[in-house]
């Protein structure tokens, strides 16, 4: 029962994890650029959405709570895409030829600043999430899952299929797929490299949105430091699967999610008392340190573009 349990819990944490591990993996995969803003957009993605519904809820606003919900989502995901574009257009892009080491210094600073602009905005507090969303228990097999995680387990991997059939079936996936291989190559045979290149930031800053509001929604708070943790995190799970690699994100995140899950319900059995549940965050970076010690390129191998 308590197996069964923590694998529940780990696959809520890992669908998450693979949501913001695509945003990732998806700007690696064309740039060969790790962006660590992108657990902050997914921070602010949260704090907008609790900001809009905190206005709703003051302009009398009676509407269902999935609704009101949605409704906020509507505002934090442009919000978070236009970010993401400006993000691109005015850090990343002026350095795009630039030695790898700028960019990836760039990438820390707009962590710092975005994280501090967030304290200016919201405060250092935990703010908490309106209790709209359903969190009546489901017994499986004597292990409890909300309705809300159910949600967010579902939804994810619906936002996941809905991401890969899009790489791969329409024109603009196809033009990722192009830049992705070769950005000089894809120009010379038509594509827009710039456009692409600033589309997949703005489709991982989106995901990154809904990712924040799943965060604070099941943890019931939000708060300017949360999207450091969890963006390593993911960046981890990146790594796990394959950065660069979709598929690899997806499996990366919810192996990751259920590793963590159960580490934090074992930890204290396995030492004797000595850790606690409150160590789980320790198994992420000795994921991270395993993998990149045995298996650099992941388990469904790095996937990265190739350089002009």
């Amino acid at each position: 029962m308590d197996f069964l349990q923590q694998i529940l819990n780990g696959l809520v944490l890992g669908s998450i994890y693979a949501l913001i591990a695509l945003g990732y993996t998806m700007v690696y995969g064309i740039m060969g650029l790790i962006n660590f803003a992108h657990g902050e957009v997914t921070m602010i993605g949260a704090m907008v959405t609790i900001t809009v519904l905190g206005v709703l809820a003051n302009a009398g606003v009676d509407l269902p709570g999935a609704v009101m919900v949605l409704l906020a989502l509507m505002v934090a995901i442009p919000v978070c895409m236009l970010l993401g574009f400006t993000i691109e257009r005015v850090a990343y892009r002026p350095l795009r030829n630039a030695p790898r080491l700028a960019p990836l210094i760039t990438a820390i600073g707009l962590s710092i600043v975005l994280q501090n602009l967030a304290i200016l905005i919201w405060g250092r507090n935990y703010i908490p999430f309106p209790p709209l969303l359903p969190h009546d228990s489901v017994n499986i097999f004597g292990a409890s899952i909300t309705v809300l995680q159910v949600v967010i387990i579902f939804l994810a991997i619906a936002i996941m299929v809905g991401l890969l059939l899009m790489v791969e079936k329409t024109k603009l996936g196809r033009a990722m797929r192009a830049t992705s291989q070769n950005p000089a190559v894809a120009g010379l045979m038509g594509v827009n490299v710039n456009t692409v290149i600033s589309m997949t930031f703005v489709i991982g800053a989106g995901l990154g949105a809904i990712a924040g509001v799943m965060v604070a929604a099941n943890y019931d708070q939000a708060h300017s430091h949360m999207g450091f943790l969890i963006g390593l995190k993911a960046f981890t799970a990146a790594v796990l699967g394959g950065i660069g690699n979709l598929g690899g994100a997806v499996v990366g995140g919810i192996l990751l999610g259920v590793i963590e899950s159960l580490g934090a319900g074992y930890i204290g059995d396995l030492t004797g008392g000595f850790l606690g549940s409150h160590y789980q965050d320790i198994f992420a970076f000795m994921v991270l340190i395993l993998v990149l010690v045995f298996r650099p390129s992941g388990l469904l191998g790095e996937r990265v573009a190739e350089r002009a």
